[in-house]
């Protein structure tokens, strides 16, 4: 039988979510955009209250939850605000791959602190000229001795100029590229060689750190390689199909925010003498808001069902993540023509949430790219 209805525990993490967004991120969310500011004193009570790192295993310190209580809590941080919200994704991206394959020895070093003491992860795989075509990557790590010597740039790294440590993919054997030819790593921020650039001044999402990284001559010893040796992009890719439901449920998230708003907006606004609510054009704006809202949300809970069973769920993930982001543009867009002339105004929240919708049709594959996934796995199934 199929039930929508969360366990009392999900239920309990989803308003623990939602207050802590109301309460500590709504409020600060303006002057985060604004400023630019990274939001640590945000992500530190988050922290504290155990909303974050919640896919840490309990035999290291950790709840051991399963990608839909992520989910659940994803939707009502991004309803506060994406761009703290990216934040805490984006370390929960880079630990995926790390718990996935990591060594005990580098779990135990690495992923076990960071339950008990405030720390932060990023996942380095993008490149100035490698995005979605992750076969150009340029970074290299050559063997020698009992050390690697690892060399490139990465490009918008989100959380990389906080982040005490940087899952990072590299190409080992050109030859082989994705085949075999490229390896995954645990690199240390505080590394000699390794330098952060500046911080990136982006459309939305702004109080998230992004920038680029340079790596020269970065010794990363043997026993920080992520898995098997040319490995690293099935390691990498793998993680996607846990991390990508949170993330269009932050999509999700964002785009009820916007609903919320114009509806609100739309009751108190008056022309031709009643609520703008009550004219045709605009109630069946937001009629078009809801009803994608709950798709969106129905698409998110069955990638990450398949994946809290085990099951493959590469497809529904991408499905998942192409619609929720097309469904926050849309609804974000909009609630900006609900506003008005006002809506197009700093001074009212929905033309944040509009430039804030952008990137989730970029990030963690552009929408495209979710399409030739979903495209490749209806079609390479009738060959």
């Amino acid at each position: 039988m199929i039930g929508f209805e969360p366990t009392e525990e999900q239920a309990a993490l989803q308003a623990l979510a939602h207050t802590f967004a109301e309460r500590e991120i709504r409020p600060v969310a303006a002057h985060h955009d604004q400023s630019g500011e990274f939001p640590e004193t945000v992500l530190r009570k988050a922290h504290a209250l155990g909303l974050m790192n919640l896919h840490i295993p309990p035999r290291w310190g950790g709840l051991g939850l399963g990608v839909v209580e992520g989910c659940l809590i994803a939707e009502e941080i991004a309803w506060g605000c994406t761009g703290v919200g990216a934040a805490m994704e984006a370390s929960g991206l880079a630990l995926e791959p790390v718990i996935q394959g990591a060594s005990e020895a580098l779990l135990e070093r690495y992923v076990a602190p960071m339950v008990e003491r405030f720390s932060l992860a990023a996942y380095c795989i993008t490149e100035p000229g490698a995005g979605s075509d992750v076969q150009g990557l340029r970074t290299r790590a050559e063997h020698r001795g009992d050390r690697w010597i690892l060399n490139g740039e990465k490009a918008w790294i989100t959380n990389a100029g906080v982040a005490d440590w940087y899952f990072v993919l590299a190409m080992t054997d050109p030859a082989l590229k994705a085949r075999g030819g490229m390896t995954a790593f645990l690199v240390e921020r505080s590394w000699p060689g390794v330098t952060p650039g500046r911080k990136e001044h982006n459309m939305g999402q702004r109080a998230s750190d992004t920038r680029a990284i340079t790596f020269e001559d970065v010794e990363v010893p043997d026993e920080n390689v992520v898995g098997q040796v040319g490995q690293g992009w099935m390691l990498a890719m793998k993680a996607f199909d846990h991390t990508r439901p949170p993330v269009a449920s932050a999509a999700v998230g964002l785009a009820r925010a916007a609903m919320e708003h114009a509806v609100a907006y739309a009751g108190e606004r008056m022309a031709f003498g009643v609520p703008i609510e009550r004219h045709q054009a605009v109630a069946f704006l937001i009629a078009d808001m809801a009803k994608d809202i709950d798709a969106a949300r129905l698409l998110v809970w069955r990638a990450a069902w398949l994946a809290d069973q085990g099951r493959r769920n590469t497809r529904e993930a991408s499905v998942a993540k192409a619609f929720a982001a097309d469904v926050a543009m849309r609804v974000a867009t909009d609630a900006v023509q609900v506003y008005g002339g006002y809506g197009y105004n700093t001074e009212y929240p929905v033309e944040k949430l509009m430039r804030d919708a952008k990137i989730f049709s970029i990030y963690e594959g552009t929408s495209q790219i979710q399409r030739v996934i979903v495209a490749r796995e209806i079609l390479g199934r009738k060959r």
